[in-house]
């Protein structure tokens, strides 16, 4: 008799083939491109690939592009977290309207979303006439662009929070209200510490979404060079340039950048996960 224990089943059978089908189509559908992206801004030399990626419109449409990305995901979270809890804790007529229009970011057309910010806003715009004569001018500035990556992230926040807080037991509130907690106690020691990873997820969506996002900003930022310009229209200008060398830099930048803020984002989550797994 073998000394060994006999390796336990899983439940699903076929666990080998669907883990080798899994790694194959992330490969090629993920990690081809961006090694191929890597690769072909491997073309040029280290002076040169700085020289591309450290240019001064380049570094203003860095600062653009993930300052006003991480400002909105900041700015959905504290209000995709308002908007879930009144659409999980309330009824009231028109909710399921309001429900509704939550996911009307993922249907609508970037470029159509664009187009209608810039209507609103603009000088002649049915907000931007009343906004003009205080003198905040949104449209064509970097004001413009926050309101766009706004409006297209929100929903990564409402929708990761909200089922959270539709499985959150109530009894837990009531017990802590019967134990003399204040509503505000209630919230920061009880509800909080459950929503804290869903809002770090909704966050992170919500950041990665924005960074890449051009068809809904180009028509409201104006793409002014040094003020308004984000990074993927630089992108797109050097491929239409045929500089394709020069677009897979900036873009290795982006990818780099990127995966390196949503990891340490991700940490931070797994972290706080852990810490909280503790203290129960």
């Amino acid at each position: 008799m073998s000394s060994h224990p006999r390796r336990r089943r899983g439940v699903l059978p076929g666990f080998n083939l669907a883990l080798g089908f899994t790694l194959v189509y992330l490969g090629a559908i993920v990690l081809l491109p961006l090694c191929a992206l890597v690769i072909r801004s491997a073309a040029l030399t280290v002076q040169q690939f700085w020289d591309v990626v450290t240019a001064p419109r380049l570094m203003a449409s860095y600062r653009l592009s993930f300052g006003a990305s991480f400002i909105a995901a900041a700015i959905n979270t504290v209000f995709g977290l308002l908007l879930a809890w009144v659409l999980t804790r309330y009824r009231f007529p028109g909710r399921r309207i309001v429900d509704a229009l939550v996911d009307l970011p993922f249907a609508l057309p970037t470029a159509v979303a664009g187009i209608a910010l810039t209507a609103l806003y603009s000088n002649n715009g049915w907000i931007g006439r009343y906004l003009e004569p205080l003198g905040i001018k949104v449209a064509y500035t970097p004001v413009g662009v926050l309101i766009a990556l706004v409006f297209i992230g929100l929903p990564f926040v409402v929708r990761t929070v909200q089922p959270v807080l539709e499985d959150l037991e109530r009894e837990l509130e009531e017990a802590a209200a019967t134990l003399g907690a204040t509503p505000w106690q209630v919230f920061s020691r009880v509800i909080f510490p459950v929503l804290l990873p869903a809002l770090t997820t909704g966050f992170t969506l919500a950041f990665a979404r924005a960074i890449g996002e051009y068809g809904s900003v180009i028509f409201i930022a104006g793409n002014m060079p040094m003020v308004s310009e984000i990074t993927p229209l630089i992108i797109v200008t050097k491929l239409e340039q045929y500089d394709y060398t020069g677009a897979a830099a900036v873009a290795t930048v982006m990818l780099l950048v990127s995966f390196s803020l949503i990891l340490a984002i991700n940490a931070l989550q797994s972290w706080n996960r852990r810490r909280y797994t503790r203290q129960d």
